[in-house]
This record gives C-alpha cells, structure tokens and sequence, in this order.
C-alpha cells in the first residue's frame, strides 16, 4: 500500500513530484489547493471541517494515493492514513525559479495571463515562507514532518530519480 504525503513551500515541486508518482506508480492523486480554498475573490480558505470530509472522501475512495500541498492543518488529517511524507525543503530561490517556469495551470487559474498577473504576489508569498507562523510556513512543515509517525524523507532538492 502507497499512501504519501508532499508538502513544502510553493514551487518547491509538489505538483510534478506527485503528478509523477501518479504516472508511474498509478496512484490516485489529490492537490490540496483545489479544496483548501473557497471559489471567491478574494480568496478565503474554506471550513476545515469541509477541507477534512473532502479528504476523507478521497481517502476513502482509493487505496493507494499521493496527496499534496502546503497545508500542514490538511495533511495532519490525512497523517494517520500516509505510509510516507516527503518535505520538499528546497531554497527560497529555487522555488521562486521553479514558480517562474511553471507551466499554466488550468485547474488553478482560468488563463495563462492570469496566473502570470499572479506572479509577483506568488514570489513575495514563496519569499516569506521561513518567516511565516501560520499552517503553511517553515516552521509548521518542519513540526509536522518532525511527528510523523511513517516513512519520510528531506528532500533539499529534485532531481529525476527519488532517493530510496
């Protein structure tokens, strides 16, 4: 059973890492984002009560799966059920050159100018990260990761292959 968990700060990799997972090893695949907020401007984040049944669904639905996102309030609902955790603890500048070459995503935004128009707000975001004190900082990654009770790794940066 393949049960795991990506987490890190944005552009760290999260979405490609588990997209291929989800290629190679058929995972089901579950990007946080998608229902960690609630479709209005400006954005606000949806109850966590609704966040958690959604996972639960999902969980329940599918044996084997890849969860990610930088939620740490989300994942510590999916925790108990992961077999493994992946923090993708890359550099500040690594993300912010990683959000600068990602391609459109379309489940996240209605055009590709749009996500552009979101850019420089992404990188000031990306930049705060070690600062931060909330669900989706450094610090909650690092304690989260520090709990987990599961395989895991520290991965400080992505190359093809995963390390085993």
């Amino acid at each position: 059973m393949q049960r795991i968990l990506i987490f890190g700060n944005s552009g760290s990799g999260k979405s490609t890492l588990a997209a291929r997972l989800r290629d190679e090893q058929g995972l089901a695949h579950l990007d946080l984002d998608v229902l960690a907020w609630l479709p209005i401007t400006p954005p606000e984040r949806r109850p966590l009560a609704e966040s958690g049944q959604a996972i639960s669904e999902f969980v329940a639905a599918h044996e084997n799966w890849v969860i990610e996102g930088c939620y740490a309030d989300l994942l510590e609902l999916a925790a108990p059920l992961a077999t493994e955790a992946i923090f993708l603890n890359l550099s500040v500048a690594q993300c912010q050159a990683n959000a600068r070459a990602r391609p459109w995503e379309p489940h996240k935004y209605s055009s590709r100018a749009a996500q552009d128009a979101n850019l420089s707000m992404l990188l000031e975001w990306i930049a705060g990260y070690p600062s931060r004190d909330d669900e989706l900082s450094l610090r909650a990654h690092r304690q989260f990761f520090e709990a987990f009770q599961g395989r895991k790794r520290e991965l400080t940066e992505i190359t093809d292959r995963l390390p085993s």
